[in-house]
């Protein structure tokens, strides 16, 4: 055991002076990628006056918020008033089940917030170049 734990700590040290030569700080043109970042958010729209609505548009993504505060913010930015305030929370455990809001129980106090839903996507930069240059010949005919 003592002889394979030392051809392993051989064997990282002579790793290091097989690096290969042939890689450069320049990303190869082929290979290289740009990314977009877009928000989910950005795209999602809801029917208005919901209580889905109200409830997303009191939420932010910053702070975690107890349902005290998503009634005094709907009473205080919509003027609305719910008969049944109990009403709001199968809207919200569906909006945690599909994945929008994230949960929180701590203290005995459950506490809802936004999750961020980034998506990236990455595009080669040989294949933009392509494509501008099929409409460059496109516009010059």
């Amino acid at each position: 055991m003592l002889k394979e734990l030392l051809n392993k700590v051989f064997s990282m040290f002579s790793s290091n002076k097989t690096e290969k030569t042939s890689e450069t700080i320049y990303e190869d043109e082929e290979k290289a990628e740009t990314s977009k970042i877009y928000s989910l958010w950005d795209y999602i729209r809801l029917t208005e006056n919901t209580q889905a609505h109200h409830i997303l548009s009191v939420i932010g993504f910053d702070e975690w918020v107890p349902m005290d505060e998503i009634k005094r913010r709907i009473k205080e930015l919509f003027l609305i008033d719910y008969k049944n305030d109990r009403s709001l929370y199968p809207y919200i455990k569906t909006l945690v089940d599909v994945g929008l809001l994230e949960t929180s129980n701590v203290g005995g106090k459950r506490k809802w917030r936004k999750r961020d839903l980034i998506i990236k996507i990455k595009e080669k930069i040989k294949e933009k170049e392509e494509e501008r240059l099929l409409a460059f010949e496109k516009s010059v005919q």
